[in-house]
């Protein structure tokens, strides 16, 4: 397995990758989830390329990228377990040689849910995502669904700027007990552990009501009371939206979409339903 951490070893590790090459980007802590996103690669690709790089753009002046968790030497057997065949590792100043001043614009999509909560991030996670992808020129990029609103602006962003790669996303793996595998779950404590089952519950009594046919109000609710009836999660959002993030349909293909803090630990998570009234 290559391991390229500067622009011109990672050029000449893309021009060693023949036929379909596929691009998994991660910000390190690899779990579970994302061997599942790099197996999903190597069953769709000749080659596989992972590239792992926390990025500083996607961070709010408060939030947790001085503490996020970088494992670069076990990340790298992960991904030689997942038989990757060049790791992109750069640093900082590699992926930006100075200070950015054009980045892109996610848009009214990236200003509701995690937008409205965490501003610019949407900002910092495009203008990486495009960067990366113009850097590896991928056929396809795999993305996992459980950062959905993150994968639908992507989608948007190679659509409307007609990149070509094809972005694939990958379903949610999870804990035995539903727990969205998450990097910042190393995180909690034994009991903030046990309160963060909150999320999956919420989105297992949104997809139940839906399921019975209850409304999107209703559905909603059910969601809802999961979340404000455990102690110690603290709901940022909890909302209904098409499949696209745009208003709910009354009836018809939608996304239960969760937010919430945990102790000191943000967490999202989110489902697809079926709404029937």
């Amino acid at each position: 397995m290559i391991v390229a951490t500067t622009r011109p070893e990672l050029a000449a590790a893309r021009g060693g990758l023949a036929g379909r090459v596929g691009v998994v980007m991660t910000m390190g802590a690899l779990h579970a989830g994302h061997a599942a996103l790099l197996r999903a690669a190597r069953a769709d690709s000749d080659q596989v390329l992972a590239t792992i790089f926390v990025n500083p753009l996607q961070f709010g002046p408060n939030e947790d990228f001085t503490r996020y968790p970088r494992t670069l030497e076990r990340d790298l057997a992960v991904c030689r377990e997942a038989g990757v065949d060049a790791v992109f590792a750069p640093g900082p100043d590699e992926v930006y040689r100075g200070e950015p001043v054009v980045g892109v614009d996610p848009g009214p999509p990236g200003d509701i849910l995690e937008g409205q909560h965490r501003p610019g991030h949407f900002r910092g996670v495009l203008t990486v995502v495009l960067k990366l992808l113009n850097l590896t020129r991928p056929d396809a990029s795999y993305f996992g669904e459980k950062d959905y609103q993150q994968l639908t602006l992507i989608r948007r962003m190679v659509a409307d700027l007609d990149v070509p790669t094809e972005i694939i996303g990958v379903p949610t793996v999870r804990e035995a007990d539903g727990l969205a595998l998450s990097s910042r779950n190393r995180y909690l404590d034994p009991a903030g552990r046990e309160a963060a089952l909150a999320l999956s519950r919420a989105l297992a009594a949104g997809v139940a009501a839906a399921d019975a046919g209850l409304s999107a109000d209703k559905t909603l609710a059910a969601a809802r009371a999961e979340l404000t009836g455990t102690t110690g999660v603290a709901v940022d959002y909890c909302e209904l939206t098409d499949p696209d993030l745009g208003p709910a349909p009354r009836v018809g293909p939608a996304r239960l979409l969760v937010a919430a803090r945990v102790g000191g630990t943000r967490l999202i998570d989110n489902a697809a339903l079926d709404l029937q009234t």
